[in-house]
């Protein structure tokens, strides 16, 4: 008797879009999640970098936000407010939970694990805090996640403090907390001074936690062996 034949892992686009204002990547997220509930496209990461800006998820008010000269963008997510800026790797995975991961806590915990697989490479140690959602890094926070999701299509996601500067969260409370309490990788490891490692461990993470691959790359017209990976310009990894 043989057993059932194994099912291939689901396959998933990975867009980087380098720095954007946050409005684009937010229209294309809508775009994106629309058509994800429609069946039109696979499962997509979306990773980028914004020009700064302050977003308030339904946790807070964004009159309760004195921002100065940042702009404000109230959003679907949950979570309160929160800055992005050039330093900061940010992910927004437009993923569609399979009928056995249909629960967000949980969809949370594992976004929470692909980050803290991600400083494990570079021998920092990432932890969950208990009451609050996102990574730390002993007792101040690195990494701040807020998602939504509509008939189980996710949207929104992680913000990553690579090299961000930290200043610009003084101006008002991120997540409801001290602003002393956030820190940035770059502070707790030599790592190099662009966004590009932490884009390709995150990348490389969310594959494995949520069980996906990335598609083969096109084979060009002349019929050869195309390029040597998906992210021809990205240092390869184990």
């Amino acid at each position: 008797m043989t057993g059932a034949p194994s099912r291939e892992p689901a396959q998933l686009e990975v867009m980087r879009l380098g720095r954007t204002p946050y409005e684009e990547a937010y229209e294309l997220q809508r775009n994106l999640l629309e058509r994800r509930i429609a069946g039109e496209i696979r499962d997509t990461l979306v990773i980028t970098e914004h020009e700064p800006v302050i977003t308030v998820g339904r946790g807070a008010a964004a009159g309760a936000v004195d921002a100065g000269d940042l702009p404000i963008v109230e959003i679907e997510r949950g979570g309160e407010a929160t800055y992005h800026g050039p330093g900061q790797v940010v992910a927004y995975p437009i993923f569609a939970l399979p009928p056995g991961r249909r629960d967000v806590h949980r969809y949370m915990r594992d976004l929470e694990e692909v980050v803290i697989r991600s400083l494990a490479e570079v021998e920092v140690e990432g932890r969950r805090r208990e009451g609050f959602t996102g990574v730390w890094i002993g007792d101040q926070k690195v990494c701040s996640i807020g998602v939504a999701v509509r008939r189980w299509v996710t949207w929104h996601g992680l913000a990553l403090n690579v090299h961000t500067d930290l200043a610009a969260f003084g101006t008002f409370r991120p997540c409801g907390l001290d602003p002393a309490v956030m820190t940035r990788v770059a502070d707790h490891a030599e790592i190099p001074p662009a966004n590009i490692l932490f884009e390709v461990l995150v990348i490389k993470h969310f594959l494995a936690v949520f069980g996906l691959e990335l598609p083969p790359p096109p084979t060009p017209p002349d019929g050869g062996e195309g390029e040597a990976g998906r992210f021809p310009e990205l240092p390869i990894l184990p």
